[in-house]
């Protein structure tokens, strides 16, 4: 396995690096589609207007916590020295697994809190803990001795101490090997199930609509490819956006925990759209016109 080193390093993306004019583009496009997605639903479904706003909504915290979980995805990438060919399958195929499991959790979510209304209460202490960690939290490197994945993945399949090309699995005298790669998209998967215990009761707080829910999540997540590789071009930039991402954790969780203790606190679809578009706003020119700490050597 590669020698540890730190998130902060660089990753070294080889001559395949993916441009940061395409993956502008790509992340542009998956807006616009999210957009236009938006115009449809307030043109053509009933209710339109409100559950646009809705959906809007979602996306936007869907996207503003998958911008933390793609930190993740950069120190796992930088401690596995993961090319950009590779990184690339890998995002790939972890967005199909995210696909499948978003649904089921957010299915099964909706119908426990239909079940059981104060689970809205527990939701809301897991997303306020969660911006409290982001917002305090310290940068810690990836340690594969303490990764309980890797240690399960170690129990119930060997797995080789160097890269085959694009290959999750080989065979060496008949005998199942797993590759680095398979363990990196194991990691991969795991970590957003766990950032989507974030993300999806925050947007319960939203609307309970299961098809807002799950489409404003699904195009976040299709575009999270190409926002990892925009990001990894331009992390340093927005160093203020992880901050932000705590701030709208924090409005979320209050909005969910404030109604068992005033019965007639409301905050509407509308109010709830602004103040994350303007948290995230302020976040981008927080970092923009700050200028950057120099380190000294």
């Amino acid at each position: 396995m590669s020698k540890r080193q730190s998130s902060k390093a660089p990753v070294n993306l080889g001559d395949s690096r993916e441009s940061f004019q395409r993956a502008l583009l790509w992340s542009i496009f998956w807006v616009g589609v999210s957009l236009v997605t938006a115009v449809v639903i307030w043109a053509f479904v009933p209710n339109g207007p409100e559950h646009a706003v809705a959906f809007l909504a979602g996306y936007l915290i869907e996207e503003s916590l998958s911008v933390d979980n793609l930190f993740v995805f950069l120190m796992l990438f930088a401690y596995f020295k993961v090319g950009s060919k590779m990184q690339r399958r890998v995002l790939n195929y972890g967005i199909i697994g995210v696909i499948v499991l978003r649904g089921i959790m957010i299915f099964a979510g909706l119908k426990l809190v239909q079940e059981f209304e104060f689970l809205m209460f527990i939701f809301g202490l897991i997303v306020l803990y969660s911006a409290i960690k982001i917002f305090v939290g310290t940068d810690k490197e990836f340690d594969s001795e303490e990764s309980l994945v890797m240690r399960w993945i170690k129990k119930f399949v060997r797995v080789t101490d160097e890269f085959h090309g694009d290959k999750f699995f080989i065979r060496k005298a008949g005998v199942l090997f797993a590759t680095p790669l398979f363990v990196v998209l194991a990691v991969v998967e795991v970590t957003d199930l766990l950032f989507a215990f974030d993300s999806i009761p925050a947007i319960f707080s939203i609307t309970k609509e299961p098809w807002i829910i799950y489409g404003s999540n699904i195009l976040a997540v299709l575009g999270l490819r190409s926002l990892y590789f925009l990001l990894e071009r331009m992390q340093s930039a927005f160093r203020f956006v992880e901050k932000g991402v705590a701030l709208i954790l924090f409005f979320v969780g209050a909005k969910m925990i404030a109604p068992f203790f005033w019965k007639d606190f409301s905050v509407s679809t509308v109010a709830s759209l602004l103040i994350i578009m303007g948290i995230l706003l302020l976040s981008v020119l927080a970092s923009l016109v700050t200028p950057k700490p120099t380190t000294e050597e």
